[in-house]
């Protein structure tokens, strides 16, 4: 997935003279934690609210350019969502301006990519039911997905993942429209090492 189909568009801004109450009421009315800072079209800065907690009590007498930090890290459109996650966690940050040709046309945060997370996984989908099996105890993972289709399920989601404890290699299926039983019998009839239902 893509940061333009995660991230938020034409988020709010502040301009670099205004004052850190002007910032702190934008924040609070729209219950983010950051504001982009932008002058004659152009991405400046950023602002957090933990900037804004350190100069509580002279809120109304402080310039955004004051304490903005200047020149913040920024990604594009076409930028893969586990890239700016990769971006956030190095850098410790919670959010990224996103700049197409120059130009601001919105953030992405870590709120945005918990939500597409959920939806690459398919966990997004009210009541489905994820299984974990054992990679190469029987077939592939498309043949695994045709176990579930062949029950009338359908499947929302794959993926893979090492198990740090016993370093094994596990890969899951995201599944709704058959019994959580009914689906982990079926699987185990074929050969395959169902780890857990969730």
């Amino acid at each position: 997935m893509l940061v333009r189909y995660c991230m938020t568009r034409d988020p709010v801004t502040v301009g670099p003279q205004d004052t850190l109450a002007i910032a702190q009421e934008k924040m609070t009315a729209g219950r983010f934690r950051r504001v982009l800072v932008v002058q004659d079209g152009v991405l400046v800065g950023i602002l957090t609210d933990r900037d804004i907690r350190r100069h509580a009590g002279v809120e109304e007498r402080t310039k955004v350019q004051a304490v903005m930090t200047e020149r913040p890290l920024t990604v594009s459109p076409l930028t893969p969502v586990e890239e700016a996650a990769r971006l956030m966690l190095a850098h410790q940050i919670s959010g990224l301006p996103v700049l197409e040709n120059g130009k601001l046309i919105g953030i992405i945060t870590t709120s945005d990519i918990l939500k597409a997370f959920l939806e690459l996984t398919g966990a997004a989908v009210a009541q489905s039911i994820r299984i974990n099996l054992l990679a190469g105890t029987a077939g592939s993972l498309p043949e695994a997905v045709k176990v579930i289709t062949d029950l009338g399920g359908e499947v929302l989601g794959v993926g893979t993942y090492r198990e740090p404890v016993h370093d094994q290699h596990v890969f899951f299926l995201r599944v709704r429209g058959v019994e959580a039983q009914v689906a982990s019998t079926a699987l185990q009839q074929k050969g395959y090492t169902v780890l857990h239902v969730h």
